[in-house]
């Protein structure tokens, strides 16, 4: 690898296997999440595993993204899953023949070289950018990284900001659970109740042949993802033209595009331009933020459902991951540290976060992002917790993650009430945030 970093002053068994993983999970330019499961590139996972390479290799971090970047659509929007075309459409479902971005997307303006999905990811790619631009100025300087990706990602957040404010109230809005990256999380479950589920003789689930099925969504779940998947290709993927019958503010995705504003203002000022729009820009998500999403009687952020205007009461971690949002309400910054060491968010047996409320109706320790506590949550609430100086909370969040990523294999989440590892093992951005952590935790 270019530039590689040295490890020097980290446990060099764990740098050593958290490297390899990345290694092993490398598919040309970019980075597979995991060699079984997710075969092809994912959108905030690539964003991940580039914070992680930076500290192995700046070149291969840029291209990381750039690699991304490169599938992006006319109108601004970074699709969740761009598609190896080496790879067997059997391998994963939905596979690139039912989105049909090229021929669906087009008036979307889809790039007619690459299959892609036709949704998106959380936007975490400008910190990802800024993040690795610093681990190597020269490196990034030299091959005019900034001055490349910036305007791919102003357009991202732009698309974000006009065409998915759906609620008009300044906040992007996920147009299917997936989009969050929270999959099946019970905050989308009263939103889910309207959509009627694709028959079951309409879809193939490729993932139950890689995960447990006690893991997994369950097949009623999966057959709303579909339905409301083929009713957005259907309508070309046209965000005006769509009929969403799923649509919602989600607090931890709205976080991470105002922390991605204050990224794309330091790229600004980087190249010698104003950054002082995307500053505002930030400060009015992260108004709109508080005002639309903040529950102060439960002492989180909660999702907004817009089909009928009100805030879902369900807690699940992405009410937590505003911490990350520097500009956040003392008091607020506040409650949510609270609530990290109350009964719903504290696990038994593991430091990591659970996906949701411990003592909620829904809670189940194995079932994807219904339970189990996940290593990219932990990482952005890590890093909001030294946003706002709670450094001994984040000291113990760190120790925790190094130890669960070590034991378990870099698994990709792991049961908050055993502490077992589930779901895939040699994760990449459990791999990639064990890196970032043994480098610049503290």
């Amino acid at each position: 690898m270019d530039r590689s970093a040295s490890s020097s002053g980290a446990p060099d068994a764990l740098w050593r296997q958290a490297a390899d993983v990345l290694a092993g999970n490398r598919a040309g330019s970019s980075t597979v999440p995991s060699r079984t499961l997710y075969p092809h590139q994912w959108s905030w996972d690539s964003a991940f595993v580039a914070i992680g390479l930076r500290h192995l290799s700046a070149r291969r971090a840029q291209r990381e993204l750039e690699t991304l970047l490169a599938a992006q659509w006319a109108d601004g929007r970074i699709p969740h899953i761009v598609f190896n075309p080496a790879v067997p459409h059997d391998a994963y479902f939905p596979s690139p023949d039912f989105w049909q971005s090229s021929r669906a997307g087009r008036a979307a303006g889809a790039p007619s070289g690459r299959e892609t999905s036709g949704i998106v990811q959380p936007p975490v790619h400008a910190l990802a950018a800024w993040l690795v631009h610093r681990a190597d100025p020269e490196e990034s300087r030299r091959r005019g990284f900034l001055a490349r990706v910036r305007p791919r990602l102003a357009a991202w957040h732009d698309y974000l900001l006009t065409r998915r404010d759906l609620g008009g109230g300044g906040l992007a809005a996920v147009v299917h659970p997936w989009e969050s990256g929270m999959d099946n999380s019970p905050c989308w479950d009263r939103a889910l109740r309207r959509v009627e589920p694709a028959p079951p003789g309409a879809f193939r689930r490729a993932d139950l042949h890689h995960g447990h099925h006690a893991d997994r969504p369950t097949d009623a779940d999966y057959g709303r993802y579909v339905r409301l998947a083929a009713d957005y290709r259907e309508a070309g993927y046209d965000d005006r033209a769509a009929r969403h019958g799923f649509a919602v503010e989600d607090p931890c995705f709205n976080a991470l595009l105002a922390v991605g504003e204050l990224a794309l203002a330091a790229i600004a000022r980087d190249l010698g331009a104003d950054g002082d729009a995307h500053t505002a820009r930030a400060e009015r998500i992260a108004h709109r933020l508080v005002v639309r999403l903040w529950d102060a009687d439960a002492g989180v952020f909660r999702v907004r459902d817009l089909r009928d205007g009100t805030l879902v009461d369900e807690q699940g971690v992405g009410g937590l991951v505003p911490l990350v949002v520097p500009r956040l309400p003392p008091a607020v910054a506040d409650r949510l540290r609270a609530a990290l060491h109350g009964p719903r968010f504290r696990a038994p047996a593991t430091r990591l976060v659970p996906a949701y409320d411990l003592t909620g109706h829904a809670f189940d320790a194995q079932r994807y992002w219904r339970g189990p506590a996940w290593f990219n949550t932990a990482w952005l609430i890590h890093r909001g917790l030294l946003t706002h100086g709670f450094h001994q909370e984040a000291a113990q969040l760190r120790d925790g993650f190094l130890t669960e990523a070590g034991r378990t294999g870099f698994a990709e989440y792991v049961d908050p009430v055993t502490g077992a590892g589930r779901g895939a093992r040699r994760f990449s951005w459990t791999a990639a945030l064990t890196l970032d952590l043994l480098r610049t935790g503290t």
